[in-house]
């Protein structure tokens, strides 16, 4: 039975969708985190969406595991999910404990790091696509 591991154009992967809401989680941080400075709700949304972002790292690894194992696809992104769910980890530790110092760059560090990741994976889809 032929699997076909490259998606229809026009769809997305779940890995791809596991990226992007991980994104959109970090950049939904990165706006409640200013807003931590001007009210209580600021607190009470970075808060929940500290929950929603490691859920979503969360997602990311098991996305991977799931187009490794029965796709047949690369170990690697499997290493990359679970080190990016390490860094969450750190992240909320870090959080946690009012180490803005290190919470912060960190932040800044993950959002990149998630962004690029999506960049390579739509990139690389794209171009399996089109070969």
């Amino acid at each position: 039975m032929a699997v076909q591991t490259t998606p229809a154009p026009g769809r997305f992967t779940f890995v791809q969708v596991a990226i992007a809401l991980q994104t959109l989680a970090l950049f939904f941080q990165a706006v409640t985190a200013g807003a931590l400075l001007s009210s209580s709700l600021g607190y009470q949304l970075h808060d929940i969406g500290s929950k929603v972002m490691y859920g979503a790292s969360m997602v990311y690894v098991v996305a991977a595991i799931l187009a490794w194992r029965p796709g047949g696809g690369p170990a690697r992104p499997v290493l990359h999910a679970s080190g990016f769910l390490a860094l969450a980890t750190v992240q909320v530790i870090l959080g946690v404990a009012h180490m803005s110092a290190f919470h912060v760059p960190l932040g800044i560090v993950m959002f990149t790091l998630s962004v690029l990741a999506l960049a390579a994976k739509v990139r690389a889809t794209r171009a399996a696509a089109a070969a």
